[in-house]
């Protein structure tokens, strides 16, 4: 069956506690992040098959009101995405390194999703706005032309959406590169 990752983004701490717990309660899905993020917003991320995660991000929607800045559903997601969004990624060499940073907090999770996708890369972390200004980004690593077509795909693929905001690859990163990512 097809899983699927549900997201909404609201403006306030409580009500964004409020709406996961009426989430989790409607339908049969997993919580991958209920979390504070900059600035005073806060994310609810559900896993599941594609109609419970339907249901339960209906519900979120309708819970959160005028407090919901962002919502939206993946479906068919990558089985890498969800360790990365939870930075449990074991990435043992770091090759070539191409990194995405997005506008918005919760559109990095669809780059990471596409960039997987579309090339033979791993995801290393996908980082959603904790101490970012409310932005995210992802890191893929690879042989260079893998990250090369996963960072055009992104590209090409979020373009009319207009959330991409800077990107670069790096041929040869050296090896203290990863632990900076983390910190």
């Amino acid at each position: 069956m097809k899983k699927s990752l549900g997201w909404i983004e609201l403006n306030s701490i409580p009500m964004g506690i409020k709406v996961a717990d009426a989430m989790l309660k409607s339908a049969n899905v997993s919580i991958v992040l209920s979390s504070p993020v900059c600035p005073g917003k806060h994310v609810v991320i559900i896993y599941g098959q594609v109609g419970a995660v339907e249901s339960a991000l209906k519900v979120g929607v309708e819970e959160g009101g005028v407090f919901v800045l962002e919502s939206n559903i993946l479906s068919n997601v990558h089985d890498d995405v969800i360790p990365a969004i939870s930075g449990l990624c074991d990435v043992k060499e770091l090759k070539s390194l191409g990194v995405i940073e997005t506008i918005t907090a919760l559109s990095s999770i669809a780059a990471g999703d596409i960039a997987v996708k579309s090339s033979n890369v791993e995801l290393v972390d996908i980082r959603i706005a904790r101490g970012l200004g409310g932005k995210g980004f992802v890191v893929i690593t690879g042989e260079i032309s893998s990250v090369k077509t996963a960072i055009n795909a992104c590209l090409n693929s979020l373009k009319d959406k207009g959330v991409v905001t800077s990107h670069v690859i790096i041929a040869s990163p050296h090896k203290d590169v990863l632990k900076t990512i983390f910190n």
